[in-house]
């Protein structure tokens, strides 16, 4: 049936020959979608348009309009979409004659079995109800006229408009938490098995608020991708009136299959990853609107008094904090510097996120933009520092989240990680699991940043947690294909072999311990014996003890109870015990090399410390070896009280970030023939922004921290309370253990922590105030986690005893607290 058939089989006012016209509209299958809402608006426009024309001949009511509001005023008619209307007069007929009027119009469309939201109001009473009723005002908004004066409902969307976009300072917060306590009860409609489409978080709700945002003029919504999620929504909501025959907003599971036949897509699945990725759209959308809005009404009630305080017209300029390097805070978002040119720096995108991430800020969506037009692709494998990003980002805890669904916005997260692309959106039909796959991965993540002092390897645990369920949508056992895909993507990003062995072994096992724990009989050898064959290693057996809880608890509140956790916490330990025989034992010694000797050999001849700073280009890692990071700084100096926390001190007050550490002695014949120790100091470092220090100023201020003249404490108090760091993620405490049977020589203190500027200081200080010598000391940046490792002794010389090991480590806790 053609536009025009239909216009004219309408033409008869009566609801017989509109329900026939109704009918046959949306029985045809070529017209569906946008077409299909326009053409059943305006079919419903012509009835009551005849409706209307015979209402008032037959009452003689002039100054009268008939007024589409809502979504029948957008032209969004579903087809079981009620009628929002609005009859509008201008005062002057009697109430009687407004009366019958109403009743000619309303009568005949509930006769049809309709819905219909109705009312009658003068242009003033429309306006006093607007501002009293927020969602009266918000489908005003969208008024249109459908019959009679044009003039009078010009003037009253003239009113209401002007009084929306006067008001906003205090409508918009209220529709914003309007919005908030919407979300809380439906739930966020990308990650529902049944979501209402309408009212979920990220459904057409929120967009129709986005539209009552632009018409403020206080901010606009991007406006890529967001026509196009509002077309797919309001598609899949026609399919599931035909379909079911009712006015419902929500996709029950037992309909998702006919809605998806009917929009001609595979399955229910690919019905909902549609959907999903249409409310991502719209809730990213969202997000960035309402940040943009109340950065807006925040800067209005600021400015008035900015001006009293200066004087005049001048304004502060926005203060711009370095995070990192290329990347800075401005007015509470992540920007990038003025000087950071992405086109030339492939890590810039990771460094920004990790470190709004770090700061717990929002990255700017402009930024964001700016990076996936501009940024330069990773080498493969990835260089250090991006691998060192990467795991910063992922273990900032929650304020992970909202970064990485801005990566994921603009594509930048699949551009790093091919393989995200079949995992993202996919739903999860078993009821246990909360998130899609691709967010249930990021949860994991999350909760691996919690158990990260529990590991030697944080960097392992959170990249195994981020993959672990990676081969979801492949064929086949999901643990298998995984592992497959896990060691593709752990090489990618620049693991060495030992360590993508390790991250494929966790994610082929994931489910071991949980399903072993549960299901078998922990009693059998056997049993307990397979779980350590698969495993291999305590150390691999450590990751993915954290991986279960992890796993388990991103899945939802019914996969993880103390019961569980008891049985998995009873099978580790039995395993662990079968593990045993590995044997730790004192690091092989390690001969100088030619530099450092030569080093050595000049701290020895001065009495001074010696320096030498280079800068390490990246170099393809050998298998076992860590890549290296930065640049290299080596201090050679003769042995004494202190050197640590004073070389760590001067590194923190020059704003150098430390990767990796070692520190030993050595032994060095001098000119009378007798031996004396010498300190060598191997560190690589990096800027945390800005260029490097030049070494003889480093030497310069290592040498006042070690006669004392230079109160490196106090220093890093004064940068600290004129410069506060921002407060950032709340990292899991610090945890200062005994290794166990660490060596036979000295005492392993192992201390996990958040790592933060002048943490290796206040470490040293804490070793040396408890009067124990550091005979070596091995330091760890893992992302943002720092993982050492300090050998040392009494002044004996001598292993400390368990009593006064357990005491120190206690001490360097509480320091640390």
């Amino acid at each position: 049936m053609t536009s025009t058939e239909v216009t004219t089989e309408s033409e008869d006012s009566g609801p017989n020959g509109y329900a026939a016209a109704r009918l046959r509209l949306l029985q045809e299958k070529a017209r569906s979608g946008p077409p299909r809402r326009a053409a059943l608006a305006s079919l419903t426009d012509d009835w009551l348009t005849a409706l209307f024309a015979t209402a008032t001949e037959q009452t003689g009511v002039r100054g009268a309009a008939l007024v589409a509001v809502g979504g029948y005023g957008r032209g969004e008619l579903s087809p079981r979409s009620d009628l929002d209307l609005v009859l509008l007069h201008d005062g002057r007929a009697d109430a009687g004659a407004i009366t019958s009027l109403a009743d000619r119009i309303w009568y005949p469309v509930w006769d049809l079995g309709l819905a219909l939201d109705h009312s009658v109001r003068t242009p003033g009473e429309a306006r006093k109800t607007a501002a009293d009723d927020l969602k009266v005002q918000l489908g005003l908004l969208d008024a249109r006229p459908v019959a009679g004066n044009l003039g009078l409902v010009a003037a009253m969307r003239t009113m209401v408009l002007a009084d929306w976009r006067n008001q906003a300072p205090k409508r918009l917060p209220a529709l914003d938490e309007l919005c908030r306590e919407r979300a809380e009860r439906q739930g966020e409609l990308q990650f529902l098995l049944e979501p209402d489409l309408k009212e979920a978080r990220g459904g057409l709700r929120d967009a129709t608020a986005l539209r009552a945002v632009a018409a403020s003029w206080v901010a606009d919504a991007p406006r890529e991708g967001l026509t196009e999620a509002r077309r797919i929504l309001l598609d899949a909501r026609d399919a599931l009136h035909l379909t079911t025959g009712r006015a419902t907003d929500r996709l029950a599971l037992q309909e998702q299959d006919q809605v998806a036949t009917a929009l001609g897509l595979l399955d229910a699945d690919a019905l909902l990853r549609q959907v999903y990725e249409a409310a991502r759209t719209v809730s990213y959308a969202t997000d960035v609107t309402w940040r943009e809005v109340n950065r807006v009404l925040r800067a209005r009630s600021v400015r008035p008094r900015l001006r009293a305080m200066l004087g005049g017209g001048r304004t502060a300029a926005t203060e711009r904090t370095p995070l990192a390097e290329g990347v800075v805070e401005a007015d509470g978002e992540v920007v990038l510097a003025r000087t950071a040119r992405p086109e030339r720096d492939a890590v810039l995108v990771l460094r920004a996120a990790a470190a709004a991430a770090q700061s717990e800020l929002p990255i700017s969506r402009h930024v964001v933009r700016r990076l996936a037009a501009a940024a330069r692709p990773l080498p493969v494998p990835w260089p250090a520092e991006a691998r060192e990003e990467l795991v910063t980002l992922l273990g900032a805890g929650e304020a992970t989240i909202p970064v990485w669904e801005a990566l994921e916005a603009e594509g930048l997260i699949t551009r790093l990680l091919p393989d995200w692309e079949r995992v993202h959106c996919r739903p999860q039909r078993n009821p246990v699991h909360t998130w899609t796959v691709d967010r249930h991965l990021v949860e994991a993540a999350v909760r691996a940043s919690s158990l990260t002092r529990r590991v030697g390897r944080p960097d392992l645990l959170l990249v195994a947690a981020l993959l672990h369920d990676i081969g979801k949508g492949w064929p086949g056992d999901h643990s298998a294909a995984g592992e497959v895909i896990a060691r593709d993507v752990a090489a990618r990003i620049g693991f060495d072999q030992h360590d993508v062995g390790v991250i494929a072994t966790l994610v082929r096992h994931h489910l071991l311990l949980v399903e072993t724990a549960t299901r078998r009989d922990l009693d059998d050898p056997a049993t307990v014996r397979s779980v350590a064959t698969a495993v291999g290693s305590a150390s691999t057996l450590e990751l993915l003890h954290a991986l279960t809880e992890a796993d388990a608890l991103a899945t939802g509140p019914a996969a993880w109870s103390t019961w569980r956790a008891s049985l998995v916490a009873d099978l580790v330990k039995r395993v662990a015990a079968v593990l045993a025989g590995e044997a730790t034992t004192e690091p092989e010694p390690v001969e100088p090399g030619a530099e450092q000797e030569r080093l050595a050999i000049e701290a020895l001849r001065t009495g001074e410390p010696v320096l030498a700073l280079h800068a390490q280009a990246e170099t393809p890692h050998e298998d076992g070896e860590p890549e290296p990071v930065g640049v290299e700084l080596l201090i050679a100096l003769p042995d004494r009280p202190g050197v640590l926390p004073a070389a760590a001190g001067v590194l923190a007050l020059h704003r150098l970030t430390v990767r990796a550490a070692e520190l030993r002695a050595v032994e060095l014949p001098t000119e009378l023939g007798e031996c004396a120790d010498v300190l060598l100091l191997s560190w690589r470092v990096a800027a945390e922004y800005g260029s490097l220090p030049q070494a003889a100023r480093l030497r310069a201020d290592l040498v006042r921290a070690l006669d004392g003249s230079l109160d490196v404490p106090a220093r890093l108090a004064e940068r600290e309370a004129a410069y506060p760091r921002r407060r950032g993620v709340k990292a899991p405490p610090p945890r200062v253990t005994v290794a166990a049977a660490g060596s036979r020589l000295a005492t392993v203190i192992e201390v996990r922590a958040q790592d933060a500027p002048g943490l290796l200081h206040r470490i040293g200080r804490a070793l040396e105030q408890s009067a124990v010598r550091v005979r070596s000391a091995h330091v760890s940046t893992l992302g943002a986690n720092a993982v050492d490792a300090f050998y040392v002794t009494g002044t004996d010389g001598e292993p400390l005893s368990d009593a006064r090991a357990t005491e120190l480590a206690r001490e360097v806790e509480r320091a640390l607290g």
